[in-house]
Parts: C-alpha cells; sequence; structure tokens
C-alpha cells in the first residue's frame, strides 16, 4: 500500500485550512469533497497527504492545485466548445490586460517579426507575418475570462492552431506546446487543448490587425482556459514532452486552469 506524504503545519487553523482548499477546488473535486464531508479528514483522503503539525500550509495548497489540474486535464472534452456570441455582444474596445501598464506594451515591428518554431516538429523554418496571414483564416466571437474576476467578449480572426502543428509536422502525440512572448512572458499549453478546434493563432481583433494593446503582431486565443492562458507578443513555439511552466505557471497559478 502506498503511503502517504506528510505535510507538517506549525499552529494552523484545520477549519480555515479546509475552507480554502475547497476554495481552490474546480466543480468536480469540490463536489466529491463536500460530499465526503468536506473535513480535515476528506482533504487528507482527497490529496494524498497526511497534514501533521511541521512545514507550510502552502505545500499542502500546491498539492491540491496540482491535484486540480490532474482532475481538469482528465475531464476535458476536446469535441466540446466555449460558448460563441453575436457581433452586437462584442466589446469595443477591449480592455487591456498585462503584468504591466499598457504604455509599457511591446512594440514590434512587423516586418522584422517572425515566429520561431522548435522541438518535435518536421520543419523548423521560422515564419514571417506576411507568410502566416496567407493561411486560412477563421473567426470567432467568444468569451475572454481573466483570473481577476472579469470578462469580456471579443472578435478574433486567425488560424486555428491545430492546422499551424499539422502544416510543421508537429508530433501531437506530445505532450506541451510551450510560448515566448516579447515581453518576457511564457505559457505551456497541454497538447489536448493546443488541438481544440478554437484554440487560434489570432492575427486580427474585429477583423482589423490585432492592435498593439492586445498583442500585435500574433497572440495565441484559447477559449477554454483562463486569460493569462493566452499569451501575447508571442515570438516562438516550441512542441516538447518537458514542462516548461510559464510566467504565472511558475508562481503557483494551476497550469490546467480552464474556464
Amino acid at each position: 500500500m502506498k503511503k502517504m506524504r506528510s505535510l507538517i503545519i506549525p499552529g494552523v487553523d484545520k477549519q480555515l485550512l479546509v475552507k480554502d482548499a475547497t476554495k481552490l477546488m474546480p466543480d468536480l473535486s469540490r463536489r466529491r469533497f463536500i460530499a465526503s464531508g468536506a473535513s480535515f479528514g476528506a482533504l487528507t483522503l482527497l490529496t494524498g497527504c497526511n497534514v501533521s503539525d511541521s512545514l507550510s500550509a502552502d505545500n499542502l495548497l500546491t498539492h491540491i492545485s496540482k491535484f486540480n489540474d490532474m482532475v481538469q486535464a482528465k475531464i476535458f472534452n476536446p469535441n466540446v466548445l466555449a460558448p460563441t456570441y453575436s457581433e452586437k455582444d462584442v466589446r469595443r474596445p477591449f480592455p487591456f490586460n498585462g503584468f504591466y501598464s499598457e504604455d509599457e506594451a511591446p512594440q514590434i515591428d512587423g516586418n522584422d517579426w517572425k515566429l520561431e518554431v522548435s522541438g518535435l516538429v518536421d520543419n523548423t523554418k521560422s515564419w514571417t507575418l506576411a507568410e502566416l496571414h496567407k493561411l486560412p483564416e477563421v473567426s470567432q466571437i467568444t468569451r475572454h475570462i481573466c483570473v481577476e474576476g472579469w470578462s469580456a467578449i471579443g472578435s478574433w480572426q486567425g488560424t486555428p492552431l491545430r492546422d499551424f502543428l499539422k502544416l510543421i509536422g508537429a508530433d501531437t502525440n506530445a505532450k506541451w506546446v510551450y510560448f515566448r512572448c516579447a515581453e518576457d512572458y511564457s505559457s505551456s499549453l497541454d497538447m489536448p487543448t493546443a488541438l481544440h478546434a478554437q484554440t487560434q493563432m489570432t492575427f486580427k481583433f474585429d477583423n482589423q490587425i490585432l492592435p498593439q494593446s492586445l498583442g500585435f503582431p500574433m497572440k495565441i486565443r484559447v477559449p477554454t482556459k483562463l486569460g493569462f492562458k493566452n499569451p501575447k507578443y508571442v515570438t516562438s513555439l516550441e512542441v516538447t514532452n518537458d514542462y516548461k511552466g510559464g510566467y504565472w505557471e511558475d508562481q503557483g497559478y494551476n497550469d490546467f486552469s480552464g474556464s
């Protein structure tokens, strides 16, 4: 029988810990937790940890976060689409969001910019913006949901990421697609999400070239994920089996973060 790991917390208020843990759980694991009694003992069983009295509560909550990622990945259905909306629902102007102010957003010369491709792909050529603009274009009107609590509906045009991955001969059995961006940002997408029909290499907003504030020359639009999983100002794409984290993921945010 596998032995539980012990995470010891000095002077922890067990009721508050249970309350905080419940907030972090996705619906499926929250229902399971509540059904089992929403108790300290249930928390121990759910996470596979024996919480006694030393170390830090952060370790346990991190463990719960990773458990949540696993649950969300298991229940993710790549055939289910995020809701779509009409033109009248589009928010104009669309709100800026970032870990910096809008006037600090990268200013990129589209004539010099190239998308670098690497990793488990057949063709590692870099792509100019002009080349990418020639790819078949699709449009979606979907809701962007920010982890900070606000949301907005946008009209996005570009090419499905899965079509581009096929075009470059990506190994779609690999685990991750990792993106680096011009503003020292990065993020990882699990391959099932990267292959989702609505995950898009976005070049336009509202049928106009993507403005600087929204990630010119290219962002990755992922309507099945929270906003921080939608990287802007993308400069490179890598297909890999190695999990490389991301700007917010490395600071403790859930990796899966489904919306």
